[in-house]
């Protein structure tokens, strides 16, 4: 190796070394974790593993509510009477959002006693069932939450600006040319009825109970009113409310529409597939990749900003990519390691993005 280039080489290792400090990331014990070092199966991270090794990006306070495991198809209600709602624009739902609302907003009026979250995803689950429906709700988080704790929307400790971006997209006249993949879309084109009303009545019931205000709440809705949910519109609100954030700040994102899967290309999905939402314009512009949610969601939150998500569509058990998972199925007690997500491809690959890009500034 000449001179120069050992120069480049230690002023590399230096500035890895800085940056890695800066993650809370641990390279050598990635590596021999991917080797077979320390008991760990390829694939298989313990969760005391994982806590010893995710960087600091993957320590924020993110969860999400989904209508369904990853496998699974979210239904599309075209009368949710029996949800009692205060339904402000006519009487379809989806399954998810109509079942969440029956409980925390039944009749415009909140629950006398606290829910935990065990108790309100298995109350989900108990009247889902009840209608006929097989989805399991669930809930995923970057932490590990208490899931006896009190249900909360939105977290105690976000003290600063509320903001929510909240889409509902029916598809209307819209000629699916090619079928989702893993979806059943039934015989109309891939159109849905209750999604421009789940958006209505889950703003009304943040607005009311958890004091969003008119000004921080963005709506993209495609009924010919709002502005139209394209994968830009979706892609720049999201981009939007994330910058607009800060420390103490709280972000609510409200998804219904289609959910599909797509082949996985950058390997860190133990089932080989990515999770994606739909945007009204997918066949032209592409769909939305968990992957493309967790660069922008996850990744770009501010430090001390708290974001919660609501996922009413197919496939959305892991569509943000986040490691830990509760069911509302009886199933668990507590929070575990989601078994579908490939934790230690998911952190080397992180990690080797950090390196490509320090080789490339160095010319190494």
């Amino acid at each position: 190796m000449g001179f120069f280039n050992q120069i480049k080489e230690r002023a590399f290792e230096k500035a890895k070394e800085e940056m890695m400090q800066q993650m809370g990331l641990d390279l050598d014990a990635i590596a021999g974790m991917a080797g077979g070092g320390g008991g760990a199966t390829k694939g298989k991270m313990t969760q005391e593993e994982y806590e010893a090794t995710k960087p600091d990006e993957m320590r924020k306070d993110i969860r999400m509510i989904s209508g369904c495991e990853d496998s699974q198809t979210s239904a599309d209600v075209s009368n949710v009477a029996s949800f009692q709602l205060p339904d402000p624009a006519g009487q379809a739902g989806g399954a998810c959002t109509s079942t969440l609302l029956s409980f925390l907003y039944a009749d415009e009026k909140v629950p006398e006693e606290d829910l935990s979250f065990t108790e309100v995803l298995e109350k989900m689950r108990g009247h889902l069932k009840k209608k006929g429906f097989t989805q399991i709700p669930q809930l995923s988080s970057m932490n590990p939450i208490d899931v006896n704790h009190k249900f909360d929307l939105v977290p105690d400790t976000a003290t600063g600006t509320r903001r929510a971006v909240m889409i509902g997209i029916n598809y209307v006249a819209l000629i699916i040319s090619t079928p989702l993949p893993f979806n059943e879309i039934g015989d109309s084109p891939g159109e849905l009825s209750g999604c421009w009303n789940d958006v209505l009545n889950m703003k009304r019931y943040i607005k009311r109970v958890h004091g969003f205000k008119d000004e921080n709440i963005v709506v993209l809705l495609d009924d010919g009113k709002h502005t139209e949910p394209t994968y830009e519109n979706i892609i720049n609100a999201y981009k939007r409310v994330i910058s607009q954030s800060e420390d103490g700040d709280a972000i609510f994102l409200h998804y219904s529409g289609h959910g599909t899967k797509l082949r996985d290309d950058e390997s860190d999905e133990h089932d080989g597939y990515d999770e994606a939402l739909c945007p009204r314009d997918f066949q032209s512009a592409g769909m939305i990749r968990d992957d493309e949610l967790y660069e922008i969601l996850v990744k770009g939150l501010p430090q001390g900003a708290h974001l919660v998500s609501l996922m009413d569509c197919c496939h959305s058990g892991s569509i943000m990519d986040l490691p830990y998972v509760f069911k509302g199925d009886g199933s668990q007690l507590e929070m575990e390691l989601n078994p579908q997500m490939n934790l230690d491809a998911f952190i080397q690959q992180i990690s080797g993005k950090l390196e490509e890009v320090l080789r490339a500034k160095f010319g190494l």
